[in-house]
């Protein structure tokens, strides 16, 4: 028997304790940005949102239109970002 023979290498490389600590505090964390987004779409924003599912139903009605709905869509993000822009620097830490 040679010596090769008897030596097996796991396929698992060991993780130390502090790195799988880590990785379970990085899974803790919440992006507040997508919070404050969905929060804006839905108070102050829903008017945007309005206009944007009502071209979508016109233009998914038709077969053959060049119309898309860019202008709808752009004043939503718009309107969103702006939005979650003024408190969301006061909420970083």
């Amino acid at each position: 028997m040679k010596v090769l023979d008897t030596i097996h290498a796991s396929d698992e490389p060991e993780e130390e304790p502090e790195a799988e600590e880590e990785e379970e505090e990085e899974e803790e964390l919440e992006d507040i940005h997508d919070h404050l987004r969905a929060k804006c779409r839905e108070d102050n924003c829903s008017k945007y949102q309005e206009k944007l599912d009502t071209c979508n139903d016109r233009v998914n009605s038709r077969t053959k239109t060049s119309e898309d709905c860019t202008e709808e869509i752009m004043d939503l993000f718009h309107c969103v970002d702006y939005c979650a822009a003024k408190t969301l620097f006061s909420k970083l830490k």
